[in-house]
Parts: structure tokens; C-alpha cells; sequence
């Protein structure tokens, strides 16, 4: 019988022994160690190497994965996922019931001190997490979810910054191009989420009604709406265009094709520097900028949250910036002398 032979005999059954006295804290450990060993010996015992371990991991993730694509998950989020959990099992290098809380604490403080990220970058790595370990015990390939005990980081809580009336009037004059114009508008008008943006498509246009219909979180369909100005600047740019391309913006250079998330980004980018604008301009920052000029303006909750498609009414808050008269103006209309 071979020395390697008899180690992981021995650990096997320290291993079990371990495992049983926690779910059985009153089992007479000597009796059951003995026992153990005398059911193990009847077996051949072979230990894992480290890489057949670390392989299984992989192996989860991807069960993880085709899970959530049947379930409707977006290539976007499927292609996250699959980029956190593959950068967590390099790291690992352990088998998946293996993994401890513990483990999951070093690897996260460990991003944070060596690349020095958010709070909202290490929040969203560990909310993949808590959902993989979450779908392993659902499933039954593990007992326990290591991630249960962690808690998410303290987000600072920063309002968004939404574009002023002037400074919504310094965007416009810095477009140089029809595109530009027609994209500017489109995404105050609509605020639609980048993506969303970026798969609008041609067929999916309604002018008599000044309407759009986007595909957005959850493959959820919902209709924006165009205001007089996008609708006029969006005719404008599709007119000037001779391709087929079936997206409402394509890119500029052969092949004509569909403007990505990056593409549209580096337009709004171009626009910010001939602005002179103070603040960061993101797609995102029109959608913010729709939803505080609009509830300045008299509009309810409810209408703003249908308009920006948001599930949750809370989520819709976050989104919103109160002016000063507004303010003022409740108090008078509302507080009781």
C-alpha cells in the first residue's frame, strides 16, 4: 500500500469527521472516527489533484451560466458574469464546496487594495457571487452559500447630475454633426438606457405617434416617446444616410454597421469637450436629466417611472433632482401655519 495511498485515506476520513461533528455536534467523534475507517478501508481513496479541483469550479460557473441564458438574461449580463466568475475561479484555484467565506473576504479586499476600485465595482463583484453561490444551493451542488454572511459595501450616496436647462443648451450647440444632433435629443427625449439606444431600430419607429419601442432590462418591451425637436433632427439624420443598415445609428466608416455602447460613448465624449461643460456627460446623464425636468415640471412618479421603465417606483427617486422652487413651492402649497 503506497505512503499517498494511506495520507488520503487519513484525510478523507479527518475530513468527514470534521464535516459530521458540525451538523452533529453530540456524535461521540472517537466511535465515529473508528467507524470511518473501517468503511473506508473497503474503498480505494484517491485524492484530487489541485487542477481537477480547480476544475470543477469552472465547470459550475458554466453550469451557472447556461442557466441564466435560459432564463432570459441579457448577452450583456451573461458575458459580466462569466468575465467575474472566471477572474474569482483563477484565483481560487480550489473546488467549489471548498470555498469559505473566508476565502471570498481575502479575494475581494484584495481587488480592493491592489486596484484601488469603488465601492460600486466591489458591490457588484460580490453581488455575482452571492447570485452563483445562491443558485449552487438552490440546486443542491452545495450545502452552504459562503457569500450569505458578507455584506455588500456602504455606497456613498451621490445625486446624479443631471444637466441644467443652460447646460442642456450648451450640449446642443457643441453637435457638430446630424448624428450628433439626432442622438442628443433622442436620448433626452426618450431616456433610454445606453444600450437600449444602441439596439433602437429603424422598424421600430413611429413617427405619426412620435414613438419608439426599446427593449430594455429583463427583455422587457416598452415605448418611449420623441419629442417635436429629436423627432425633427432624427428625420434629418436619416435622411442624410444611404445604407441599410437596420439600426436607428450606425456607424459612419464601411462597413456601415450598428453604433455600440463604446461608439455612442466616444460621440457623447466629443460633445462634452466642445461644450466646456463642468460635469462628467454620459448617455446616462440624459436619462437623469428627463426625469428631474420632468417631476420640475409637475410630473408624478408613477408616469416617470413608466416612462424610464423601472419595476421598482424607488429606483425611479434616485433618478430625480428637485429644484429649489420646487421645493419652495410645495411648502407654501402644502405647509400648515
Amino acid at each position: 500500500m503506497s505512503l499517498n495511498y494511506t495520507n488520503d485515506k487519513a484525510r478523507l476520513v479527518s475530513e468527514l469527521n470534521g464535516m459530521v461533528s458540525t451538523l452533529c455536534p453530540d456524535v461521540d467523534l472517537q466511535k465515529m472516527a473508528v467507524r470511518l475507517e473501517e468503511v473506508v478501508s473497503n474503498y480505494q481513496t484517491n485524492r484530487k489533484s489541485n487542477d481537477n479541483l480547480a476544475d470543477d469550479l469552472h465547470d459550475n460557473i458554466e453550469i451557472f451560466i447556461s442557466s441564466k441564458r435560459l432564463e432570459g438574461y441579457s448577452d450583456l449580463t451573461l458575458y459580466d458574469y462569466q468575465t467575474e466568475l472566471s477572474l474569482f475561479a483563477d484565483q481560487m484555484k480550489k473546488s467549489t464546496v471548498q470555498i469559505s467565506t473566508p476565502d471570498i473576504r481575502n479575494y475581494l479586499s484584495k481587488i480592493k487594495q491592489e486596484k484601488e476600485v469603488m465601492a460600486s465595482t466591489l458591490g457588484k463583484k460580490l453581488y455575482v457571487l452571492k447570485s452563483f453561490f445562491s443558485f449552487l444551493v438552490q440546486e443542491e451542488i452545495l450545502l452552504r452559500d459562503p457569500t450569505k454572511k458578507i455584506k455588500a459595501p456602504k455606497l456613498p450616496k451621490r445625486l446624479p447630475k443631471a444637466l441644467s436647462v443652460e447646460e442642456l443648451e450648451m450640449v446642443r450647440e457643441s453637435c457638430k454633426t446630424l448624428r450628433q444632433k439626432a442622438l442628443i435629443e433622442v436620448m433626452y427625449s426618450t431616456g433610454a438606457r445606453l444600450s437600449e439606444v444602441s439596439n433602437m431600430r429603424i422598424k421600430d419607429l413611429n413617427k405619426p405617434n412620435m414613438t419608439i419601442t426599446v427593449i430594455g432590462k429583463g427583455d422587457k418591451e416598452r415605448v418611449t416617446f420623441l419629442s417635436y425637436k429629436s423627432l425633427f433632427h432624427l428625420n434629418k439624420y436619416l435622411k442624410s444616410r444611404a445604407d441599410d443598415c437596420d439600426y436607428l445609428f450606425a456607424t459612419q466608416n464601411k462597413p456601415i454597421r450598428q453604433m455600440k455602447n463604446c461608439s455612442i460613448q466616444r460621440e457623447v465624449d466629443k460633445i462634452e469637450k466642445l461644450s466646456g461643460l463642468t460635469k462628467k456627460l454620459t448617455p446616462h446623464v440624459f436619462r437623469h436629466t428627463l426625469a428631474s425636468t420632468m417631476v420640475n415640471n409637475g410630473a408624478d412618479l408613477v408616469d416617470i417611472q413608466q416612462i424610464l421603465g423601472h419595476s421598482n417606483p424607488s429606483t425611479s427617486l434616485v433618478y430625480i433632482n428637485v429644484s429649489e422652487e420646487r421645493k419652495q413651492s410645495a411648502h407654501k402649497r402644502f405647509h400648515v401655519q
